[in-house]
């Protein structure tokens, strides 16, 4: 029997006047309208907030963002998208967004109590609500404030015919579709991850429900990729200003970066896009945090005492491009966190002014230097798909909840280990980081990790970059470039950087089978050997962005 918690609709706010909106199809979808008590029925500025997971409910607290957006005046309206909770339709994901973005958005404006003008506001599934009602080119858009999101959010992985490297697919690429767009409700379940059949397992859990997924059999096994932006690229068209928040922690921080590199592209919405970087995780958790404020389930005062650092930046933004108090100039064009300080620096672009690539050399005995010149030779380690290297943190999006020291890990024998000496004093890095790695394997397909740690002098390491690559015909070396991400971090004095290589990041990513079968599936295994060149001018070398201090 499988066993899973079904979560439906909370009871609908007090504070809030429920409403239908109606879709160009037919379709009603549910909604929240706060008003405030104080001239709330007069025409005034809205903010629109559509999402999955249930406009009433406990997770996402939306009555009390709605109470504090009040107190400043704003109409709010929080919305299920379609499908979800109290929402007529199908729980599809994704692809119905920008048309029931741009219904909505024509619903508020006929309403007497908006003035024509709306923003939006929202993390993760929420925020990519917004980007795809701005794609929808609705001319009351006038802002966005996105947060630990992205357009391409919960894409699987596509590899090109004749394509050999390719990203490593997420485990919750297939599991989000069945817990969070099963159905209206919400269904909190994963599989047994000492079983690896996930697939099957997924079977078992929709005969147990009652009920397909619509969502997740349009991925697996035979995918349809409906398009999400049905007018192209969400930056081809009309621009939208927008605070952009990504989380140096968040576990989808690869997909906003994207999107900055996008927008870069595109004058129109380069021109008012505003980039805010902060040392959160997906949930929100902060590096720095109050012990007391890292907590799993929070209390309602602990998240009203929360609020003015998640929504203040949104509001302060919504002041100049909203309600026209101010002119853009005000809000800088990057403002971010030095992250290991309580620095908040402010720059023209993104990466700041002045930084230099450093590089690291691995070394044949474990080591990580600036000055390496050593004949190249091969390292081997093992991948035994019955013994995974594990992932760090038990949740990936609350990553900074646990603060998990990786260090443990680089203990296990089939994951390579490379350290640098200490920093003398400070170093601050700022920009991307990025590897270059020779490697093959005796099995088809390879992926390969790499994390990059900060080694503190009693031995605990964190985790500060990090990316995979997923090589095929592996069995051929393969000289690749890995991007590990974004870092604004600052390395103390005394401090060590690290290196892990390993081939499994379990259950953050699905694992390879050894033998070239489907992992998700999963089937036959083998172990596999998998070789990795350093030194010579194709060894592994960390690209680093130093803005400030000398690494050795």
């Amino acid at each position: 029997m499988t066993r899973y918690i079904r979560i439906p609709a909370a009871p609908e706010s007090d504070l809030a006047r429920p409403a239908r909106i109606r879709m160009r199809d037919g379709v009603l979808l549910a909604a929240d309208v706060y008003l405030p008590s104080d001239g709330g029925d007069r025409a005034g500025d809205t903010i629109l907030i559509r999402l999955p997971y249930d406009k009433s409910g406990t997770y996402t607290y939306i009555p009390l963002i709605a109470e504090y957006l009040m107190a400043r005046g704003y109409r709010v309206v929080a919305q299920d998208v379609r499908g979800k909770f109290r929402s007529e339709g199908e729980a599809l994901l994704f692809v119905n967004e920008v048309r029931d973005g741009e219904d909505t958005l024509d619903w508020i404006v006929q309403q007497p109590w908006s003035n024509g003008r709306v923003a939006m506001w929202g993390d993760s599934y929420y925020g990519y609500t917004q980007w795809a009602a701005a794609a929808s080119g609705h001319p009351a858009l006038k802002a966005i404030a996105p947060r630990v999101t992205g357009t391409r959010l919960g894409e699987p992985v596509h590899r090109a015919p004749g394509e050999r490297v390719s990203d490593v697919e997420w485990a919750i690429t297939y599991l989000y579709p069945v817990s969070h767009f099963h159905g209206n409700d919400t269904y909190l379940w994963e599989p047994d991850w000492t079983r690896r059949d996930f697939a099957a397992q997924v079977e078992d859990f929709l005969a147990e429900a009652g009920e397909r997924s619509i969502s997740y059999d349009q991925w697996y096994p035979r995918p349809v990729h409906l398009p999400r932006f049905p007018l192209g690229s969400p930056f081809a068209g009309r621009s939208v200003p927008a605070l952009h928040t990504i989380g140096w922690w968040d576990n989808c921080s690869p997909l906003s970066w994207a999107d900055v590199d996008d927008i870069a592209k595109s004058p129109a919405w380069a021109a008012h896009h505003h980039l805010r970087i902060e040392s959160i995780d997906h949930e929100g958790y902060e590096l720095l945090s109050d012990p007391a404020d890292r907590v799993a389930e929070r209390t309602d005062d602990q998240v009203r005492a929360l609020l003015p650092r998640t929504l203040d930046p949104a509001l302060e933004f919504f002041e100049v491009y909203l309600r026209g108090h101010g002119a853009p100039s005000d809000i800088p064009a990057v403002r971010w966190n030095l992250a290991g300080t309580t620095e908040e620096r402010t720059d023209a672009a993104w990466p700041p002014a002045g930084i230099r690539t450093v590089t690291l050399q691995a070394t044949a005995e474990g080591g990580l230097r600036t000055d390496a010149a050593e004949q190249p030779t091969e390292l081997t380690w093992t991948h035994d798909p019955d013994d995974l290297v594990p992932s760090s943190a038990e949740d990936a999006f609350s990553f900074l909840l646990e603060m998990p020291d990786d260090a443990p890990i680089g203990a296990r024998g089939d994951v390579l280990v490379f350290t640098s000496s200490p920093v003398a004093a400070d170093v601050d890095l700022a920009g991307p980081v990025s590897a270059t790695a020779t490697v093959r394997s005796d099995g088809p397909v390879l992926d390969l990790f790499v994390r990059l740690l900060d080694v503190s002098p009693d031995g605990t390491a964190l985790r500060i970059a990090r990316g995979q690559r997923q090589i095929a015909e592996a069995t051929t070396p393969a000289t690749i470039d890995i991007g590990l991400g974004q870092i604004g971090y600052r390395l103390q004095a005394g401090h060590c950087l690290r290196v892990h290589v390993s081939s499994s990041d379990y259950p953050e990513f699905i694992p390879q089978t050894g033998t070239g079968a489907d992992p998700w599936a999963w089937g036959p295994t083998a172990t596999n050997q998998q070789h990795l060149t350093v030194g010579g001018p194709d060894g592994l070398t960390i690209h680093l962005p130093v803005l400030d201090g000398e690494l050795s």
